[in-house]
């Protein structure tokens, strides 16, 4: 289902944002069609693309906004690389590093049978795996 802007403008109300026009636009490219996983880069060219103007800079800004606002998550999957996905529920991910690309596993698929006791003073917050694959050749 297409989300319209005034219900992008109702999501980054409730989570405590304001609603700029280059939240808007991003958060309408985001939130439309369900779950994205996007690094800035590609969020940044789909802007450019329909005619939206805005630095790279403002998208990282407007990205770890709305992760901090919980409209998001970020999932880093190296040093270099993080990607923003919309789905927030409990899941983790296939990194199909051929292609660059992410896949949902949904949480119940995962099971770990034992976590180390998190450090004195702290509380486990959540656990994020991801499973890097490559994609088999054919044999000839």
């Amino acid at each position: 289902m297409k989300k319209t802007y005034s219900q992008v403008h109702d999501r980054l109300r409730r989570a405590g944002l304001r609603t700029t026009r280059q939240r808007l636009a991003l958060g309408k490219l985001l939130f439309d069609g369900g779950g994205r996983h996007v690094t800035a880069e590609i969020l940044h060219a789909e802007a450019l693309a329909i005619g939206v103007r805005v630095s790279l800079a403002t998208v990282y800004n407007t990205l770890h906004q709305f992760t901090a606002a919980g409209l998001m998550r970020e999932i880093m999957v190296d040093s270099q690389r993080a990607y923003f996905d919309t789905n927030t529920r409990d899941h983790h991910h296939f990194f199909i590093e051929d292609s660059g690309s992410l896949i949902d596993i949904p949480g119940h698929q995962v099971a770990l049978s034992r976590l180390p006791e998190p450090p004195p003073g702290t509380v486990l917050k959540s656990v994020d795996l991801v499973i890097r694959v490559a994609e088999v050749s054919p044999k000839k």
